[in-house]
């Protein structure tokens, strides 16, 4: 049997003899079949043609994508804390040269997942490396492959250790998460944002949106909710969910400023 991934957006399914006939996550309105139909693949396939890179983004930050990119193509970020390693965010593919990285970069001592587009092969990791998984139980019901790894927080913010603090920011998904890493930026902050709030193009701002693909946007009222859900926080940087996507300056001030300039257009 084969735990399927679905090519399109990267999600892991339990061990099967067959693919599932559907993915529930990319028959979201959130996300997209793509033109050719359902498509599948498998661990060993993919292991076969691709292979994770890896870039020191600051001190103790490290981005880690799958090369050449696959499904949605983000990449995901190893936290090093004296408390312990945070895998924030995650990939499909887990070879061996990534695991040896990990290894020597002191494991996993916690992943932690933005949104369900990217809980990916979440199941595979955490096994290797015997840790558990935090996921918001506001999204509980977009799991596909349960495990007893998974554990599901519930409120505004859970935290972690070193300060280290999840924030729910309901948006993207109800279970929508970033990450504040008070550490980071040399000691001035820093959000670990994933696409909850998608550092675009003109790496001043951030953007807001129920779908990315589908150009679906969230409403003024979401937008002023996850502007309040980080104002509390210092942050001086903002990682997105692609490489090279981030607010290197002011990244508090640019996610309540691009909150405003959303506000001011979708309301007319």
């Amino acid at each position: 049997m084969a735990a399927f991934i679905c090519v399109t957006c990267g999600t892991q399914f339990p061990p099967a003899d067959a693919p599932p006939d559907t993915c529930p996550i990319c028959s979201d309105e959130r996300q997209y079949v793509g033109p050719g139909g359902q498509r599948w693949t498998t661990p060993d396939a993919l292991r076969a043609t691709h292979f994770n890179a890896w870039r020191l983004l600051e001190p103790e930050l490290f981005g880690l994508g799958t090369m050449p990119a696959f499904a949605i193509g983000q990449r995901a970020l190893l936290l090093r804390t004296p408390g312990g390693n945070v895998l924030w965010d995650c990939l499909s593919l887990l070879d061996d040269a990534t695991m040896e990285i990990v290894a020597a970069l002191g494991g996993i001592a916690a992943i932690c997942i933005s949104h369900p587009h990217y809980y990916t092969a979440m199941v595979d990791w955490a096994r290797a490396f015997a840790a558990p998984v935090w996921l918001h139980a506001a999204d509980r019901q977009h799991v596909v492959r349960p495990d007893p790894a998974l554990r599901f927080w519930s409120g505004p913010c859970r935290e972690l250790w070193d300060g280290i603090t999840l924030i729910n920011a309901p948006g993207h998904f109800d279970g929508a998460t970033m990450l504040h890493w008070p550490a980071g930026a040399g000691g001035r902050g820093a959000l670990l944002a994933g696409d909850i709030v998608q550092v675009v193009p003109d790496r001043r701002w951030v953007g807001f949106m129920r779908s990315y693909p589908n150009l679906i946007p969230l409403p003024a009222r979401t937008v002023r909710g996850i502007a309040a859900a980080v104002a509390p926080f210092a942050f001086e940087r903002v990682y997105g969910a692609f490489w090279d996507r981030e607010v290197t300056e002011d990244g508090r001030g640019a996610v309540l400023r691009s909150a405003e300039r959303h506000m001011t257009w979708i309301s007319g």
